[in-house]
C-alpha cells in the first residue's frame, strides 16, 4: 500500500514537471517563430519526449488509482469517471470561451495565450482519456475469462507501443504504419463489444447511467471538436492531433462510451427480466426446500458441486467429504490428486484449514507461485455447522480476480442452504424414528396453545392485530410481548427449527428467556446476545431459533429492533409514502454457540410517524405456495401493504390473509403462518 502511495506521488510530480517543461518549450518555440530574426533556442525532439513522458505518467497514475476503486457499484464507476475526468471537457469549454472573449472584445491577438489555452486543453484531454481508459477497462473485464484478459493485455501493450511513433517523430499516416493502425482500430472495435456489466444494471440504475454516459459522450465530442479545429493550424508550433496514441485512445474511449450508451438505451425495456433473475439468485433460501423432497445427502452434495461450478465458471474443483475425522475426496473436476495434495500441504503450512478463504492473486503469493500450478484464483468454502463438519469445497480459476463479489455471494448462499438442507434431512430422519411422535404432537400442541398470547394491550398510540396458524398439530412459530413501562413495549416474534414436543419446549424456554431478560429493560441486540448464550446451553445441537425483537417507545416516537436470522420487517412510511423492507443483518440463535455470535447481530433505531405501518411475519407467509408451486413472495406482500396502509391494523391483517388464502387455495398449509400488523397513531391530546 505504501509502495502504491509513493508511486502515485512520484507520477503526479513527473506529470506536473513534464507538462510545465512542455509548456515552457512550446512558448519558447512560439516566441521564436513570432520573431524571425531571433535565435532558435528550442531543442529538437524535446516536445516529443516531454509529450510521451506526460502521457505515460498520467496514464500510469490513473491505472494505479483505478485499481483502488473497490467495493463500488457500476454507477459509482461512471460517476467517478464523470466527476473526476469528464468534467474536464466542460472546463475546456469555459477556457475556450474565455479566450475568445479576450481576443474578440479586447481585440488582442496573442499567440502565446493561444498556446497556453491549447496546452491546458491538451493536459485536460490526457487526464480525461487516462481516467476513461482505465474505468472502461474495469467494466470491460467484468466477468472476464482468460481469453478476454489476454486480449486486453495485448491491446494495452500495442497501444502504448504507438508512443514510439511520437518519440521518434515518425509519420503514422505513411503507407507503412497506416495499415497497422487500421488493424489496431478493428482490435479496438472488437473490445468494445464486451459490455456484460450493462446487463447487471437495474432499470433505475440504467436510467441514471444513460445520463452519465451521455455526459461522458459529450465530453468526447468537445475534445474531438477542439483538436480537430486546430489540426494543422499554422498558428501552432505543435499539433497533438498527430499523436497516434491519443487518436487511438480517443477511438477506444469514444467507441466504448457510445456502445455502452446504445446498449443501455436499447436494453432498457428488458431490464425487468434481469431484475427478476437477480431476485431469483438472492432467494436461494428456497434451495433447501426444493431439494429436500426425495433427496439423499449424496444427491445434495452432487447438486452443490455442479451448481457452484456453473455459477462460478470454475476451471477446476474438488469436494472433500468428512466421514469421521479424515476428509475423503468425493468429487473432482480437471485436477489431479497429486496437485490436491500439494495445495493441501501448503494450506496446512499457512494454517488455512476448514475456513472461508479467498485468494484472487495466487501468483503474488510465493508459496503458491512455487507450486507452478496453472490456476490464479482460489476460494475455499467449508460446509459445516457449529456441530458438524460435513465437507469442504475448493474452486479454482485460471485468471486473477476470478471470484468477484456477486459470484462469492451466490456461492456462499449455495453452501449455507446446503448446510441447512443436510441438517433438516437428518432431523427428518430422526423424527421418523420417533415412536411417540403423535403423542408428542398432542402435548406440544397444548403447550404451544398456552404460550401464544391471546390479546395484546390496547393503547391510544398504536394498534396491533395478530394472526397465527400452524401447518400441522404443532407449529414452530411464536410471538409474545412485555410492557416495559407506560410508554414502552417489547414485542418478539420467532420460528423454532424442528417440530413436535421439542419445538414446543423450546418455545417455552424462549418465552422464559424473553420475560426474564427483558425485565432488565435491555437493548434488542444485547437481548439477542444473552439469549443466544442461554439457548446454547439447552438447545439440541441440531436446533436453532430465528427471532426478531422490537422495543417501541411512544414518548420517543421511535422503535429499535434487532434481527436474529428472521424474516425482514416490512414497513410503510406515511411521511415519505414509501413501502420497503428493513435490510438488517442477523444470525439465528443457537447456530453459533460462542462469543463470536456477538459479531453477527446488529441493532437499528427508526423514528416512526403517525400512520406508519409495520408488518412482522414468519416465512410461512411469503413462502406459501399455490397449486402451481408458485410462492406468495415478498413483492406481493409489499404490494398488499401499499394498497391497504390507510386501513386499521385489523383490516390490513384481514386483507393480507384473505389475499394469501385466495393465492394458496383451500389446501393444506406449506408452513406455519404468523402475522403481526402494527399501526402507529397520532399523538393523543391527553398524552
Amino acid at each position: 500500500m505504501l509502495y502504491r502511495t509513493n508511486a502515485r506521488s512520484l507520477l503526479v510530480t513527473v506529470a506536473i514537471i513534464s507538462w510545465s517543461l512542455l509548456l515552457a518549450n512550446v512558448l519558447l518555440s512560439a516566441e521564436t517563430m513570432r520573431q524571425p530574426g531571433a535565435v532558435k533556442l528550442a531543442l529538437p525532439y524535446v516536445d516529443n519526449i516531454l509529450t510521451v513522458i506526460f502521457i505515460l505518467s498520467v496514464f500510469f497514475y490513473q491505472r494505479l488509482s483505478t485499481e483502488n476503486l473497490k467495493g463500488i457499484d457500476f454507477i459509482g464507476y461512471l460517476w467517478n469517471l464523470f466527476s473526476k475526468a469528464g468534467i474536464a471537457a466542460y472546463l475546456s469549454i469555459a477556457l475556450i470561451l474565455g479566450y475568445r472573449m479576450i481576443t474578440s472584445y479586447a481585440n488582442l491577438q496573442s499567440p502565446l495565450l493561444l498556446h497556453i489555452v491549447y496546452q491546458v486543453n491538451f493536459g485536460l484531454l490526457v487526464l480525461f482519456l487516462a481516467k476513461a481508459f482505465y474505468i472502461w477497462q474495469k467494466l470491460l473485464l467484468y466477468h472476464k475469462n482468460r481469453f478476454l484478459q489476454i486480449a486486453w493485455d495485448w491491446y494495452e501493450l500495442l497501444l502504448f507501443s504507438t508512443l514510439l511513433l511520437t518519440l521518434l517523430n515518425f509519420n503514422y499516416t505513411s503507407y507503412v504504419f497506416l495499415p497497422l493502425l487500421a488493424l489496431l482500430g478493428f482490435y479496438t472495435l472488437f473490445l468494445c463489444t464486451n459490455l456484460k456489466w450493462v446487463a447487471f444494471l437495474t432499470f433505475n440504475k440504467k436510467s441514471r447511467s444513460l445520463v452519465l454516459i451521455g455526459a461522458i459522450l459529450v465530453s468526447c465530442y468537445i475534445f474531438i471538436r477542439f483538436f480537430h479545429q486546430f489540426a494543422d493550424s499554422p498558428d501552432l508550433v505543435i499539433d497533438y492531433s498527430d499523436v497516434a496514441f491519443l487518436l487511438l485512445a480517443m477511438l477506444f474511449v469514444g467507441l466504448y462510451t457510445l456502445a455502452a450508451f446504445l446498449v443501455s438505451l436499447f436494453s432498457l425495456p428488458t431490464s425487468s427480466v434481469f431484475e427478476q433473475k437477480s431476485e431469483d439468485l438472492l432467494n436461494f433460501q428456497r434451495l433447501s426446500q426444493s431439494i429436500q423432497q426425495g433427496q439423499s445427502e449424496p444427491q445434495v452434495y452432487n447438486m452443490l458441486f455442479e451448481s457452484t461450478i456453473r455459477a462460478s465458471d470454475a476451471s477446476a474443483a474438488w469436494f472433500e467429504l468428512y466421514k469421521g475425522t479424515d476428509p475423503q475426496v468425493s468429487h473432482l473436476l480437471t485436477i489431479k490428486n497429486e496437485q490436491i495434495e500439494r495445495i493441501r500441504h501448503l494450506l496446512m503450512a499457512y494454517n488455512i484449514q476448514n475456513i472461508d478463504y479467498i485468494n484472487n492473486n495466487l501468483d503474488r503469493n510465493p508459496g503458491f507461485r512455487d507450486l507452478t500450478l496453472p490456476w490464479k484464483s482460489l476460494i475455499i468454502l467449508p460446509i459445516k455447522s457449529k456441530q458438524h463438519q460435513f465437507g469442504v469445497l475448493y474452486l479454482l480459476k485460471d485468471i486473477e480476480q476470478g471470484f468477484d463479489r456477486e459470484t462469492v455471494n451466490v456461492l456462499r448462499t449455495f453452501t449455507n442452504q446446503t448446510i441447512l438442507t443436510i441438517e433438516n434431512l437428518r432431523l427428518v430422519a430422526e423424527s421418523l424414528q420417533n415412536e411417540r411422535y403423535k403423542e408428542e404432537l398432542k402435548i406440544a400442541s397444548t403447550v404451544q396453545e398456552n404460550l401464544i398470547p391471546k390479546t395484546f394491550p390496547s393503547d391510544s398510540w398504536f394498534e396491533i392485530s395478530t394472526h397465527s396458524k400452524a401447518a400441522k398439530e404443532v407449529g414452530g412459530d411464536f410471538y409474545d410481548f412485555l410492557q416495559l413501562s407506560e410508554s414502552r413495549i417489547a414485542i418478539i416474534i420467532g420460528d423454532v427449527s424442528g417440530k413436535g414436543i421439542s419445538a414446543a419446549f423450546h418455545m417455552a424456554q424462549m418465552k422464559g428467556i424473553f420475560h426474564g431478560l427483558m425485565q432488565q429493560d435491555m437493548a434488542p441486540s444485547e437481548f439477542m446476545k444473552q439469549a443466544n448464550s442461554a439457548l446454547s446451553r439447552c438447545l439440541e445441537k441440531t436446533s436453532f431459533i430465528t427471532s426478531a425483537l422490537y422495543i417501541i417507545d411512544y414518548r420517543m416516537k421511535g422503535f429499535m429492533f434487532a434481527r436474529a436470522g428472521h424474516c425482514h420487517t416490512l414497513y410503510y412510511n406515511a411521511m415519505m409514502e414509501d413501502t420497503f423492507y428493513f435490510q438488517t443483518e442477523g444470525l439465528g440463535l443457537g447456530i453459533i454457540r460462542d462469543k463470536s455470535y456477538n459479531n453477527h447481530v446488529r441493532e437499528m433505531y427508526y423514528d416512526y410517524n403517525p400512520g406508519d405501518v409495520m408488518v412482522i411475519y414468519t416465512d410461512g407467509i411469503v413462502e406459501a405456495r399455490n397449486d402451481k408451486s408458485d410462492e406468495y413472495g415478498e413483492d406481493r406482500l409489499r404490494y398488499m401493504l401499499t394498497q391497504t396502509y390507510h386501513l386499521e391494523a385489523e383490516d390490513i391483517k384481514c386483507a393480507i390473509i384473505n389475499d394469501l388464502e385466495d393465492f394458496t387455495g383451500t389446501g393444506s398449509l406449506y408452513d406455519d403462518q404468523t402475522l403481526l400488523v402494527i399501526k402507529f397513531k397520532a399523538t393523543q391530546p391527553n398524552e
